[in-house]
């Protein structure tokens, strides 16, 4: 088969992208716009240049360039916006003939079809990996080079991909836009969203290989692992004392300087640790999180939680 091998506009947009923004509004918005260009949910059809002219859509710019009054985007021929369009209009003219998606442009399609055929023609000249879009060997080739072209202009922060500064811009702005449609806690990162889903579903795909254990989290079971290896990382440099987690020096390191600085607001009662007076709040609220699995009784604590449990596992034996 036989594909035309032209970069989607999508591509073209993030290999010539320069952040060069002078406040970070300026930045966020540009990135904004990069992102709404990929979604194609937009409204406007076109079919001729003198429709478009008597609609108000098509303007002539310099004699020679057409531009979009939806986005402003200045093209070079008619044709070129009639391409662009489909981006507002959400026409999809190219259907793959495998799984029935549609593309609203024949490179897209093309592009798409190397995951059923298979086909990476791309390949990288330094280690010889292979990918099926020009896009994805272009950021690969970073990794070589340690070229880091996406800089935040807030802190100076350099990213190899738009997509990386993109996430780390919500530092700065306070964006959250993944919402968890459970209990409605937004997250500024998709990865952060899908770890606390486990909480809801229960879900815990890693399992230590030791003791069958499993976890939500795979920086949890790094932490267990410790257990059975008995490594102790993080050493105090008062006493010498060692500890397999750092939250654990952390909190020994308060003995020898005294400090508890976490106060209740509500009692004034003081603790060396958030975690701690997380815990005391709930004397409090009467919040009880940990449910039992097998009556469903509550309690304000987990260590309560398993001793409650091992009533049921001797009802069993």
């Amino acid at each position: 088969m036989a594909f035309i091998k032209e970069e989607s506009e999508d591509v073209k947009i993030e290999e010539t992208f320069t952040v060069k923004q002078e406040d970070l509004q300026e930045q966020t918005d540009l990135i904004k716009e990069y992102e709404r260009s990929k979604e194609e949910e937009h409204h406007v059809k076109i079919e001729d240049k003198t429709h478009l002219e008597t609609d108000g859509i098509l303007k002539l710019r310099d004699k020679n360039r057409f531009t979009c009054t939806k986005c402003g985007k200045s093209l070079a021929n008619k044709s070129k916006l009639k391409i662009h369009l489909r981006i507002h209009n959400g026409e999809k003219l190219f259907t793959c003939t495998q799984c029935g998606k549609s593309f609203n442009q024949s490179s897209n399609l093309n592009q798409h079809m190397r995951i059923h055929t298979g086909e990476k023609p791309f390949t990288c000249t330094q280690c010889g990996k292979s990918f099926s879009q020009s896009a994805s060997l272009n950021q690969h080739m970073r990794i070589h080079t340690e070229e880091k072209p996406f800089t935040c202009t807030q802190c100076g922060k350099s990213f190899s991909q738009i997509s990386y500064l993109a996430k780390h811009i919500r530092i700065h702005t306070g964006d959250k836009p993944f919402t968890c449609t459970q209990c409605g806690k937004s997250f500024s990162q998709l990865s952060s969203l899908n770890q606390h889903m486990r909480i809801h579903t229960g879900e815990k795909p890693f399992t230590c290989p030791q003791c069958g254990k499993s976890f939500s989290q795979s920086s949890n079971l790094n932490i267990h692992m410790r257990n059975h290896t008995g490594e102790k990382p993080f050493t105090c440099l008062q006493c010498g004392k060692s500890f397999s987690q750092l939250t654990s020096l952390n909190r020994h390191m308060m003995i020898h300087t005294g400090e508890k600085e976490y106060m209740c607001l509500k009692c004034e009662k003081t603790f060396i640790t958030a975690a701690e007076l997380k815990r005391h709040q709930r004397v409090h609220t009467g919040e009880k999180p940990y449910k039992c699995s097998q009556c469903s009784k509550r309690f304000a604590r987990s260590g309560t939680l398993k001793t409650h449990e091992m009533i049921h596992t001797r009802e069993k034996l």
